[in-house]
């Protein structure tokens, strides 16, 4: 797939899953986790066909994977998650879109610092980490519904 089209199609997703979170939305498990799972797998298959990765390359993949779900988890703390029609619902905060700021400003010196350091550039696919980060929010999140006592929504029907 051409990565300037896989790249529109990733940054298209990331905007969609913030701008419903935005406005607010129910909180159902597919679409909680069906979004990063599908960023890291197209992250993972470009991982996969990635030529020339040593073992040092790899280390840096595990440190920005686990940087980055601790990042999104981070964030995922300061997501509203409340009661609304006897359902679940989350809403972005201003706090998380701070967070998200910061997260950013993270994983860019970790990459640059990476990259200074040999990393070679196809063991860092954007989908990984965008992926990994919204897993993570999504780990923080889900473990904050269920420990809430309120149901998920139940899927939208098609």
């Amino acid at each position: 797939m051409n990565p300037w089209l896989l790249a529109g199609v990733v940054a298209v997703v990331a905007v969609g899953v913030v701008v419903k979170r935005l406005a607010g939305e129910p909180l159902n498990a597919r679409d909680l986790f069906a979004p990063p799972l599908v960023l890291v797998g197209i992250g993972a298959w470009a991982l996969k066909d990635a030529r020339g990765l040593g073992a040092a390359d790899y280390v840096w993949v595990a440190a920005g994977l686990l940087l980055g779900v601790s990042l999104g988890v981070v964030r995922g703390m300061t997501i509203h998650v409340f009661e609304k029609e006897g359902v679940l619902w989350q809403r972005y905060t201003a706090r998380t879109f701070a967070v998200l700021v910061g997260s950013a400003l993270i994983s860019i010196g970790f990459a640059m610092l990476a990259s200074r350091m040999g990393m070679h550039p196809q063991a860092r696919p954007t989908q990984l980490s965008i992926g990994v980060g919204f897993l993570g929010e999504a780990l923080a999140v889900g473990a904050r519904g269920l420990t809430s006592g309120i149901p998920f929504a139940p899927e939208r029907k098609r």
